[in-house]
């Protein structure tokens, strides 16, 4: 009998796993992977066997009951199994099942935390989820229910949106019958973390705009005080402050630099 470790990939790029998320998967014997964690992150346990059972939305994707037995059969004949999840394995990454079905087959697990897409996106824009004095709440919810109805509400001073890329004009209608002004700031990310993400600004109202940009991308919509722009200085524009870098000069040329060690 084996165990189970629960690694968070963290959004888009493999340099986005923690440490600790590193030195677990390398460890692993098998590793169960999503469909958007990066491939590059097969470098970190390139002796285990790895199994894709990815789930994405309105597409072919492997059922959350095929998931939880593959989980229970490999830790049964395996040391160390790694379950890489995109994101933050707490954060509408279905982690409860798979929980429940460890502990019904009496499978140790630990879980390692991780970065949600609600930080990158927020990372990706330059601006603060939480703003003093005028966004003191972040709400993360999940527009599609289980039953695939679409949903919105304004529960907080920003509210960050997953899984409502396919359908943002019927977000926005949503978003106003539940009491969000039109002209409140929406910012839309897609594949946030990744080489090729990108973002739009847009209105509440004006939100619809945004489908064709963000068509079949992973994507985050930032709703309220944390998709307002930044403040500008009294005397200058923040471009006078800030040297904004590329992308590429923060990416890693490999993975070789994370340090790898036998403590989880």
């Amino acid at each position: 009998m084996g165990r189970v470790l629960f690694v968070s990939a963290g959004p888009g790029a493999a340099d986005l796993i923690t440490l600790r998320g590193a030195r677990a998967l390398a460890l692993a014997d098998v590793v169960l992977f999503d469909a958007l964690t990066d491939p590059a992150l097969r470098e970190l346990a390139p002796q285990a066997k790895w199994l894709d059972v990815g789930k994405r939305g309105f597409c072919h994707s492997t059922k959350q009951t095929a998931i939880n037995a593959a989980l229970v059969r490999e830790a049964k004949a395996h040391d160390v199994v790694v379950r890489l999840k995109g994101g933050d394995a707490s954060v509408f990454g279905r982690l409860e099942e798979e929980l429940l079905a460890l502990a019904e087959a009496h499978i140790p697990y630990e879980i390692v935390p991780g970065v949600t897409a609600a930080i990158a996106a927020a990372a990706q824009t330059g601006r603060p989820l939480t703003r003093r004095g005028a966004g003191r709440s972040v709400a993360l919810t999940t527009a599609m229910t289980r039953e695939g109805e679409l949903q919105a509400a304004r529960s907080a001073d920003t509210e960050v949106f997953y899984m409502a890329g396919q359908q943002l004009a019927a977000l926005s209608r949503r978003l106003l019958a539940a009491g969000w002004d039109a002209g409140t700031p929406v910012s839309v990310v897609s594949r946030a973390g990744c080489a090729d993400a990108l973002s739009s600004e847009h209105d509440v109202a004006s939100l619809g705009a945004a489908s064709m940009l963000h068509k079949g991308r992973p994507t985050v919509v930032i709703v309220g005080a944390g998709a307002a722009p930044l403040a500008e200085p009294p005397e200058a524009g923040l471009g006078d402050y800030a040297t904004p870098s590329s992308r590429q000069d923060l990416e890693p040329q490999g993975l070789e630099s994370l340090p790898q060690s036998p403590n989880v």
